[in-house]
């Protein structure tokens, strides 16, 4: 499906910018997954000790981002995708900071590679860290980011999950790993319900992390954990050891201060080991 039909036409009215902490921003957006079902789409960006900037899963790079950025030193070190989808938005950040220091995952490169065959905007983008299955416990981004941030890659997970935490303010930076539906502030400013549509609705029946969380629990054990669960549910253990305070999923409403129970109460099959 194009990428017209997924992604806001106008972003600047719509997005909604908002500092969680005195260190992250969040930019959150609409987004429709197969033209249909509201699952929202957001971007962070972290001001790290050193005073550089980091933009997780990049969104439309606005005028008023711009001033944002600007607002936060301005100086963009590093853009990360932080799985095959969250890209879309890769090339206009990274022709916009040339220096940045580009991350993502293993085959991220290979599929914008064929994708711009059929789509010129799609360009070529030069990634300085690839996360692979291989290195992934040696895998070094920088000292100043490693300084602020701990980093996991779940090859497993369909999508090639790289999941960051903000050491400094306990903050869990991800997105496909775990959602958070409906996605209310991604919404907000479009005058629609963000809970409305069958399709929506059904799928944050499955996709909610409140309440017991079952039907997510069941998706991450039985279709994103299966190709290789043993290194999976480790993944899982060593994020859970982190401390979690608050999470920023791309999809749904970010989670502040009570981010340990939920993340526990979603991941309890892949924490305890399920039989």
């Amino acid at each position: 499906m194009a990428t017209s039909k997924l992604i806001p036409q106008n972003p600047e009215e719509v997005m909604v910018i908002r500092d969680l902490n005195p260190s992250i921003t969040t930019l959150s957006v609409p987004f429709l997954r197969f033209g249909t079902i509201k699952f929202g789409g957001r971007a962070t960006i972290v001001k790290l000790t050193s005073g550089s900037l980091a933009v997780f899963s990049p969104v439309a790079l606005t005028p008023t981002v711009k001033q944002k950025l600007n607002s936060m030193g301005g100086d963009v070190r590093y853009i990360a995708a932080p799985d095959l989808e969250h890209h879309i938005f890769l090339s206009s950040w990274a022709a916009a900071y040339p220096s940045a220091q580009v991350i993502g995952p293993e085959g991220l490169p290979e599929k914008r590679a064929e994708q711009h065959k059929t789509d010129p905007e799609v360009t070529e983008v030069k990634f300085q860290t690839v996360f692979t299955a291989q290195n992934k416990a040696s895998v070094k981004i920088s000292g100043e980011f490693n300084q602020d941030f701990e980093y996991e890659f779940l090859p497993a997970h369909p999508n090639k999950e790289i999941v960051f935490f903000h050491k400094p303010t306990a903050t869990l930076i991800e997105a496909d790993l775990l959602f958070n539906m409906p996605a209310t502030e991604q919404y907000s400013r479009t005058g629609e319900d963000a809970r409305s549509g069958p399709a929506t609705k059904l799928f944050g029946a499955l996709q909610g992390a409140q309440g017991s969380a079952l039907w997510q629990k069941r998706m991450l054990w039985y279709v994103f954990s299966k190709s290789d669960r043993a290194g999976f549910n480790e993944s899982i253990r060593r994020i859970d050891s982190w401390g979690i305070k608050n999470i920023i999923p791309c999809h749904g409403d970010t989670i502040e201060g009570n981010g340990t129970e939920v993340w526990r109460r979603v991941m309890e099959w892949h924490l305890e080991g399920k039989k």
